[in-house]
């Protein structure tokens, strides 16, 4: 008897992840919604620069306001200055501000939070992945 092949539908979940790395912009604020669920927010800056078609410099940087939502107690070390890899999803937001101009800006909805320098041993806070393995997964060769 002939192998059946049978068609799966193209519901296949697309999700982009992104990872980034810059510094806390001010310290993390805890705020807590009518649902009682608290999320942690705070902004990022990317520095970044390139020579213009004159050879000059140009520094550029791009902020994010991130969020945070699987533990509160992240907040107490996300403080001004600290130097932050994040994974997570980006999204983009544009409004009319009170003075009638356009405005723009990006959100990060953040699942991991890796802390770079400033600590002797870096620190990583992560979302659950729904398994019970406990584990670290911090066993890289490098």
């Amino acid at each position: 008897m002939p192998n059946k092949i049978s068609k799966k539908s193209n519901s296949l979940k697309i999700v982009e992840i992104m990872n980034i790395i810059g510094r806390v912009t001010k310290d993390a604020e805890v705020r807590t919604l009518s649902n009682s669920r608290q999320v942690v927010n705070f902004s990022v800056a990317i520095n970044d620069s390139y020579r213009n078609k004159s050879g000059e410099r140009v520094e550029q940087t791009t902020y994010f306001d991130c969020a945070y939502w699987l533990s509160p107690n992240v907040a107490k070390i996300l403080t001004k200055g600290t130097v932050v890899e994040l994974t997570g999803r980006v999204s983009a937001r544009a409004w009319t501000g009170s003075d009638g101009e356009t405005h723009a800006g990006l959100n990060f909805n953040t699942s991991q939070i890796k802390l770079h320098g400033g600590a002797k041993k870096s620190e990583t806070v992560q979302a659950p992945t729904g398994t019970n393995n406990s584990k670290e997964k911090n066993d890289l060769p490098f």
